[in-house]
């Protein structure tokens, strides 16, 4: 078994039960942060491994045995096609990235829908939008309502209202997570979902594209 190979398998499991790591790692009774990417390299650079109870404690939670665990190290979906049942409420895989990744390049394209071989993937309730996305908050900026950890799931396609949380990106890269608060035809005013932080105006050209949240995996 490889290093890789095992943490691979950990984003696998997660995936096949509708989950990222960290809302794996929640729901097995773990820090959410136990199998972020940055816990797997040491600080003098040499590979982490998870620990033998932390994949007890992920099998025991997703009702998957040893066995299973093995086929995924390997490549392999935990359990045959005919031998998996439903999953109540997964439909298809959309595109995952982290929050914070969506502010880089290569992610979307100019319409603001997800492009590229970089995106993760997670299995969801069935979305209408074929172009719908999920991103997996990080950090505590857009408490009480999405926690680090937490799933949004986003539809670039659906319309957006006075009062909607959105997820919206400026010309200059920046993506946040707001509630719309007023739009006209010269200017986006965005209100912030943590009362610390400010509220935001831009004017519409500066404003790449915003797209309206449909619902939060917590």
């Amino acid at each position: 078994m490889k290093h890789d190979d095992i943490w691979r398998a950990i984003d696998s499991l997660a995936a096949e039960n509708g989950l990222s790591a960290s809302g794996l790692a929640r729901r097995a009774g773990l820090d959410p942060t136990a199998f972020n990417p940055s816990k797997r390299i040491g600080p003098d650079g040499r590979a982490r491994w998870p620990s033998t109870e932390s994949i007890s404690k992920i099998l025991s939670a997703t009702q998957v045995g040893i066995e299973g665990f093995a086929a995924l190290v390997s490549g392999q979906p935990a359990l045959p096609s005919t031998q998996r049942g439903p999953r109540p409420g997964v439909g298809r895989r959309v595109p995952l990235i982290g929050f914070a990744q969506a502010g880089g390049e290569g992610f979307f394209d100019d319409g603001g829908f997800p492009v590229g071989g970089a995106w993760d993937e997670i299995s969801l309730p069935e979305i209408p939008d074929p172009h719908a996305y999920a991103l997996e908050i990080s950090g505590d900026s857009m408490e009480p309502v999405f926690r680090d950890g937490d799933m949004v799931i986003v539809s670039p396609s659906s319309p957006i209202r006075r009062g909607d949380r959105v997820v919206a990106r400026t010309r200059l890269g920046e993506v946040m997570a707001k509630e719309l608060k007023r739009q006209s035809a010269k200017r986006i005013e965005l209100r912030s979902l943590n009362p610390a932080h400010p509220d935001y105006s831009f004017e519409i050209e500066d404003v790449q594209w915003i797209h309206r949240i449909l619902w939060a995996s917590q």
